[in-house]
């Protein structure tokens, strides 16, 4: 279910997916990554935010993309050319996206969060309006997904540098917190042991 705004007008969602990372500590690039149910992370992830609702959903490739490119079998798919800078080049490849398109918000998940799935997604989509910053949060911890209007884009792209994401941003602009830990524990999965994954 999308959002809707304040006259309660249909608000459009692209969902963004960032998967460029090396993943150093994992041993591979997370997009590569398979839970324990064989299915990778990134079409896992992609489908949750399909499932939650959002109205296009394009995933960022970085490291190794073109092997993660076939895993999600032609499913709509960006490139960051400059994804070894971290974080920020991939949400601003995906903003570039965003910015050619006319929706009012996007949802912007982590590929490394294989817990967190189509329900905590949705309840974000229900605060979507082009001025929202919203993001999840597990026992009050700030997390991902994280819910960035239109309003918000260019000022936000422009600051953008290294592997910090929108963290200062959202920090700065009064981000409203959903509590989801009734739903998942939003940890990130960083090194192969103990997180059930597959070669």
């Amino acid at each position: 279910m999308v959002g809707r705004n304040r006259v309660d007008e249909r608000v459009t969602v692209l969902g963004l997916l960032l998967a460029a990372g090396q993943g150093a500590r994992m041993g591979r690039p997370k997009a590569l990554v398979r839970g324990a149910d064989g299915v990778p992370w990134s079409v896992a992830s992609r489908q949750a935010l399909v499932d939650a609702g959002c109205d296009r959903v394009v995933v960022v490739l970085g490291a190794e993309a073109a092997a993660a490119a076939e895993l999600l079998g032609g499913h709509d798919h960006v490139v960051a050319p400059d994804w070894s800078e971290g974080m920020s080049a991939s949400l601003r490849a995906g903003l570039r996206v965003a910015e050619e398109g006319d929706h009012a918000a996007v949802l912007i998940h982590l590929v490394d969060l294989p817990d967190v799935g189509a329900d905590v997604m949705t309840r974000l989509l229900t605060h979507a309006a082009p001025d929202a910053l919203v993001r999840a949060s597990y026992d009050q911890r700030p997390g991902h997904p994280v819910l960035i209007g239109r309003d918000h884009w260019a000022a936000l792209a422009a600051e953008l540098d290294g592997d910090d994401g929108a963290r200062h941003y959202l920090a700065r602009h009064g981000t409203t917190l959903v509590e989801c830990a009734d739903l998942a524990t939003g940890v990130d999965i960083d090194t192969p042991e103990g997180c059930g994954t597959t070669p």
